[in-house]
Parts: structure tokens; C-alpha cells; sequence
């Protein structure tokens, strides 16, 4: 093969590989984060709040009330019980606590929500869905 050859066909390979799509790295759910997840989601569909208050730091149970719990659970627990399928989206490191993120589709084909768990030595600080 002749060297404008060579360097044709290298050009046109680089020219091809920068156009393919980037293969997506995938998050790798943390077992222990999802386990605090789901309490606090059941306890959420339930509403509970002694069992959702029950996986908190003390912050977390401080700030929280009963008729907090029951405004959220109130707007939230009919969509949760009609079924919904939990991705993870990754983390974030904010100020020493562990930010995880994940996406909440719902079955009834409604908006999607945004969990966002807050957590630090394995005790949530924070919880919000948006």
C-alpha cells in the first residue's frame, strides 16, 4: 500500500471513531443506598413515619414531622402503590454527605420524580423527590 494510502484510510478510521456515539458508563447501584430507598419510599406509600423517620440521623428525625410525612404521602402513596420502576442516576459528594440519585417512573404513566437521598454513615440526613 502506498503512504497516502495508509494515511487515507487511517484518517477515514479516526474520522469514524470520533462520529460513533459514546458507550454510556453505567452507575453501579449502591446495595446499602437502595435498601435505605426503598424503607423510605414504603414508608412513604404507608405513611409511616415511624419507620421513615427510623433510617435518619438525628438531624433528619428532628426536622421531620408526622404532618410533613403526611403531605408528601398524600400526593406521592397513590402513585407508589399503583407500581413504579427505580433507576439510579449516580451520586454527588456535597459537603462530607453522599448525595444519591434516582429516577422514579411511575405506572400509571404520569411525570417522572427525581429521588434525591441524602446520606451519611449509612443514616439519611436528607430525602427529597421532585
Amino acid at each position: 500500500m502506498k503512504p497516502k494510502t495508509i494515511a487515507f484510510v487511517l484518517s477515514l478510521a479516526a474520522c469514524l471513531w470520533m462520529l460513533m456515539p459514546p458507550t454510556p458508563v453505567s452507575a453501579q447501584e449502591p446495595k446499602e443506598d437502595r435498601q435505605l430507598l426503598d424503607k423510605i419510599l414504603k414508608a412513604t406509600e404507608e405513611d409511616d413515619y415511624d419507620n421513615f423517620v427510623a433510617v435518619g440521623d438525628y438531624a433528619f428525625k428532628a426536622g421531620m414531622t408526622p404532618q410533613m410525612l403526611e403531605g408528601v404521602s398524600g400526593q406521592v402513596a397513590p402513585r407508589l402503590k399503583k407500581g413504579y420502576d427505580c433507576t439510579y442516576l449516580g451520586e454527588l459528594n456535597q459537603k462530607g454527605f453522599k448525595v444519591c440519585l434516582w429516577k422514579l417512573v411511575f405506572m400509571d404513566g404520569g411525570d417522572d420524580i427525581l429521588a434525591k437521598l441524602v446520606i451519611k454513615n449509612q443514616k439519611v440526613a436528607g430525602f427529597w423527590i421532585q
